[in-house]
């Protein structure tokens, strides 16, 4: 057994202090909290002041809730009431807070009320700081979205095509009913005829079922259509006007949520098992630059495509210009997105379907008389087929996509297919080969292949997977969020941008904590070369 004494350090918590300590001493020169509040400081919140109408008891000040906000989504805090704890039992909230502490009420009413109507102008503002701290120049922007889950019930959904089955078998029951009146009852039979209803009203509806009833009134029945009737007349009306304000809400949207009705049903990520995610949620566009967060949109469409044109002209609005190129993978590679990035003078490095396929030596040497390898006489207008015979031009049609984009394609139609010695190699459907072209689209893949397979194009493909994807994986998996706390576009846009401003700053800090290291390394090394300089000084001896 040791016979030494053990010695123990101090300890009373009670111990009062002559001097008690400082929170300013006890927060590090390069730490998160101080870099918040010095970009924060920076920005002018003018337009949030302007929401406080004043009287009354005093406020608290909109730059200390802000800096709170943003501080908190930074440390993945994202409730209000564990930011009312933090401000209390925190001392880097604390320091922030200057030692006033808003309880949960105040903070959720601010972020949910004053700020979401201001939130863009922040995030813009500190975008703006990091384009003239030189850490952003929108050179190359990468795009790209990511679905995350709305604050939903997914078992309470609403779905179009639901609304449009419903309605439909309403119309054809309706239509049977009165067919079975005309043929009991027709001369007492007096009212709208449903198969000339265009779209069903609630009151023609109930007119209709009245008129049937009516006229069936004092006539043998089968009593089945007396309970169908009986149901019509308590249930179709009132369906059909809940039917019409869920149209309303659904907008061109296919479904939303009950809980959220702001919300779609998207298809979301596989889980573990692999297994498809069908949930309540909204689709995240962002652009970012050496991982900087510089634009951030959200939408209600599933599809990305249709989100590209939108989330630029923002992007353009917010930060006065575009970027110089615009760098995304194939769900933007359409040929209205091609056409507007020409138009605006932005290099578009934005792959298209089947990009990655048509590299593949495998899969030329399969499908050797696939469209895209025919030749094509622009003089003539006729594409030859893998025999040297001409396919000649049978017309065009136009179509107009929903996002409103006319698309002209162009029909071919090779003969004498059936005498053909490649028949049923060269394609396989009866009668002579028909291709349809959109000549548009191709001459803009083809620029898109050209520059995707150049030299800057492999240098931008291989960025994007550590550009915008690195990002949302530090958003879901390092902070945490998969499912938005606020129900509502606005709200949920609120949350988006406050994530997407704690991103920028997470990211700077990081970058000012390594150049502060680096600069206490050089002093060092400096301060130890002028030591070894004066060591060697000395004469020995």
């Amino acid at each position: 057994m040791s016979s030494r004494k053990v010695v123990f350090k101090d300890y009373d918590p009670a111990q009062a202090m002559l001097l008690p300590p400082s929170l300013e001493e006890l927060i590090g020169k390069t730490h998160a909290v101080r870099v918040v509040s010095g970009v924060i400081d920076k920005i002018d919140i003018g337009p949030l002041e302007e929401t406080f109408k004043g009287g009354g008891t005093s406020s608290y000040h909109p730059r200390m809730l802000l800096k709170v906000l943003v501080y908190a989504y930074l440390n993945n805090v994202y409730s209000s009431r564990r930011m009312e704890a933090a401000v209390k039992e925190n001392i880097h909230f604390m320091w922030l807070s200057g030692m006033k502490r808003p309880d949960h009420n105040t903070i959720n009413r601010f972020r949910g009320q004053r700020l979401k109507n201001h939130i863009r102008e922040v995030f813009t503002q500190v975008v703006l700081l990091l384009m003239e701290a030189g850490h952003v120049d929108l050179k190359a922007v990468y795009t790209d979205g990511t679905k995350i889950e709305a604050n939903a019930n997914k078992y309470t959904f609403v779905w179009a095509k639901s609304i449009a089955t419903n309605k439909k078998k309403m119309k054809a029951q309706l239509e049977e009913l009165w067919n079975y009146t005309q043929q009991v009852a027709a001369d007492e039979l007096h009212g709208d005829d449903p198969g000339e209803m265009e779209e069903l009203d609630p009151k023609k509806v109930e007119q209709t079922i009245d008129a049937i009833n009516a006229a069936l009134k004092d006539k043998k029945v089968d009593p089945k259509t007396r309970q169908k009737l009986s149901y019509a007349k308590k249930n179709w009306p009132d369906n059909l006007r809940k039917y019409r304000m869920q149209e309303s809400i659904l907008g061109d949207r296919g479904s939303y949520s009950k809980t959220d009705p702001e919300a779609t049903f998207m298809r979301m990520k596989d889980d573990h098992m692999g297994n498809g995610q069908l949930k309540a949620g909204y689709n995240v566009q962002w652009s970012t630059q050496d991982q900087f967060v510089v634009h951030y949109t959200l939408h209600q469409d599933t599809n990305d495509t249709k989100t590209l044109i939108p989330h630029y002209k923002q992007l353009q609005g917010q930060l006065g210009k575009l970027p110089q190129a615009a760098v995304a993978d194939a769900g933007y590679g359409s040929e209205q997105n091609y056409e507007y990035l020409e138009g605006e003078g932005v290099e578009a490095f934005v792959k298209y379907n089947y990009f990655h396929r048509e590299q593949l030596k495998s899969h030329q040497d399969k499908h050797p008389f696939e469209q895209n390898k025919l030749h094509y006489n622009k003089a003539r207008n006729e594409y030859i087929c893998p025999m040297g015979r001409p396919m000649r031009h049978i017309g065009d049609q136009h179509s107009t996509t929903k996002a409103g984009h006319v698309q002209t394609v162009s029909r071919y139609q090779a003969g004498n297919c059936a005498r053909c010695p490649l028949n049923g190699a060269c394609h396989k459907a009866k009668g002579d080969r028909i291709i349809e072209v959109n000549h548009r689209l191709n001459q803009l893949k083809a620029q898109a292949r050209e520059r995707l397979t150049s030299e800057e194009g492999l240098m931008h493909r291989s960025a994007r997977p550590v550009e915008v994807e690195s990002a949302f994986g530090n958003l879901k998996q390092n902070k945490g969020f998969t499912r938005f706390m606020l129900r509502g576009l606005d709200k949920v846009a609120l949350e988006t941008g406050l994530l997407a401003t704690a991103i920028n700053l997470k990211k700077l800090v990081r970058i000012l904590q390594k150049k502060a290291e680096e600069r206490i390394k050089n002093a060092l090394c400096s301060i130890l070369s002028a030591n070894m300089r004066q060591l060697q000084a000395i004469p020995l001896g």
